[in-house]
């Protein structure tokens, strides 16, 4: 048991935006399709923040709380495509949800990484880790027949990072 204890006290905490359940069934079928088997070990997620140290968990889980407890659904869409390199995602637009993220961010200021500290893209990964070559011909393919769409933030997730898949922490849903 004390093992356990001492994994959770150096264990990151990942903050993410959960989706509908419509648009969580989209982009897991997009990451089955496109994503390498073996690399796939995550659903789909917007992450908000990619390493929080544990020892803000309370603050975090209340400032969570503050952000969704009776409030509505913040407004957003899949506004296009974008290439990582090795990969592609589909941007997600969403002031409210920027918002939202600037407003945590403030909150932890000395506690963020230069990752999380510097400019937030929102985004959802479908491919990554591939040759160049194939995330480019993926992502002509499916900006040939992009259209934007509205896709549902139902709540805000928090997850402990451990070295494979997340493990749920906490999930704070919109009104």
């Amino acid at each position: 048991m004390g093992n356990t204890t001492q994994v959770t006290e150096v264990a990151p905490i990942i903050v993410t935006a959960l989706f509908g359940r419509q648009d969580t069934a989209f982009f897991d079928a997009m990451r089955r399709e496109h994503f390498p088997p073996e690399r796939n070990q995550l659903d789909s997620h917007l992450t908000l923040f990619h390493h929080l140290p544990p020892s803000g968990l309370d603050e975090l889980k209340h400032r969570l709380n503050q952000e969704t407890r009776g409030l509505p659904a913040p407004r957003a869409r899949i506004g296009g495509l974008m290439s990582l390199g090795r990969g592609v995602a589909y941007r997600i637009e969403s002031p409210e949800l920027v918002g939202i993220r600037a407003r945590l961010a403030d909150a932890f200021t000395g506690m963020l990484t230069p990752q999380d500290a510097g400019g937030w893209r929102p985004h959802v990964t479908i491919q990554n880790k591939v040759n160049p070559s194939v995330a480019k011909l993926l992502l002509g393919n499916l900006q040939r027949d992009f259209v934007a769409r509205d896709v549902e933030i139902a709540g805000l997730g928090a997850w402990w990072y451990r070295g494979g898949p997340w493990e749920a922490i906490s999930r704070h849903m919109f009104a």
